[in-house]
């Protein structure tokens, strides 16, 4: 396989996956706006922050509201990150390598385009904000499906692979620091709210994570069990070690290369989470230090396969 051709099909899947954790990253303060109590004041701009794109909003827009940092999310074009950005690159990306896909994927993706082109300000709106997120992640999980039952298993799919886990481990990452973010802003709040439980089961139902952490843990939410999680759980598709274990089984499938970041990855998840208080700023440092090993993976991904770019 050329190398351009796999990058394309790696990033094709990573820009599908950014799509779909964007909306589930909107739709955990969406979901806390019904539960909470309107005396609380979520601080949307965290999510910005947690992207790491708070210099880029800050050369777009003057104030820090829930209408700008929503549509710097779902809908600027100047934001490389922003979900229609995502969803304009990995249309491309299909578009490109076509011939090496399963031609339904080609429709599905360009259904996809088609529709948040057209109700994307239904998504900035509030009132039908859930209705839209819920259409995305159903249509992303669809090309998912897709891809999984019509691909043959071979060098592409290992790239696709390879592309989706790491986005994949990446965005629960930034879930998690959501969650942290919200919870920190609470207990900065004049009234202090007993809110733990409500947001870290938004979390989990962020990830579709709700059913498997109440089968797997038999407990209440608590903030260090849904942390060990989505984290730590080897049978969970979105914890960050499942993902790890996929990433290694593709690497392991593709032409040998020297990827030893995948070692300091998975001592990094080797962490007991006891306790509430350790879920504060050494809990976001904590999760900032694994996404950086995550970008520094890629980075050997890019220099192991793609360097004939």
């Amino acid at each position: 396989m050329l190398s351009k051709v796999a990058e394309r099909m790696y990033w094709f899947a990573r820009y599908l996956e950014r799509v779909e954790n964007t909306a589930r990253l909107v739709g955990v303060y969406d979901n806390l706006l019904f539960d909470l109590p309107r005396s609380y004041s979520i601080s949307w701009f965290n999510l910005v922050v947690i992207n790491s794109s708070a210099e880029q909003f800050a050369a777009r827009y003057k104030n820090q509201d829930e209408r700008n940092v929503v549509k710097f999310l779902l809908a600027d074009d100047d934001n490389p990150s922003s979900m229609m950005t995502s969803l304009i690159m990995a249309r491309e990306n299909v578009r490109t390598t076509r011939e090496v896909l399963p031609e339904e994927v080609w429709e599905q993706v360009n259904e996809l385009y088609l529709y948040v082109k057209e109700n994307v300000q239904t998504g900035i709106n509030r009132t039908y904000r859930h209705a839209f997120l819920d259409q995305i992640i159903k249509s992303c999980q669809q090309m998912v499906g897709l891809l999984a039952a019509n691909m043959s298993k071979d060098a592409g799919w290992q790239f696709i692979r390879l592309g989706r886990n790491l986005e994949r481990a990446d965005m629960t990452t930034r879930l998690l620091d959501a969650g942290s973010a919200a919870l920190l802003n609470n207990e900065a709040a004049e009234q202090q709210l007993d809110t733990s439980q409500l947001i870290w089961g938004n979390v989990l139902r962020s990830c579709s994570a709700s059913m498997n952490y109440r089968r797997t843990v038999r407990s209440q939410v608590t903030g260090p069990d849904v942390a060990t999680f989505l984290l730590q759980d080897e049978a969970f598709p979105r914890s960050v070690i499942f993902c790890t274990q996929q990433m290694q089984n593709a690497i392991d499938a593709l032409p040998e290369c020297c990827v030893d970041k995948m070692e300091t990855l998975q001592s990094l998840l080797d962490i007991e989470f006891a306790e509430d208080d350790q879920l504060g700023e050494n809990f976001r440092d904590y999760l900032n230090e694994l996404q950086l090993v995550l970008a520094e993976l890629h980075g050997q991904f890019a220099h192991c396969w793609f360097a004939a770019e």
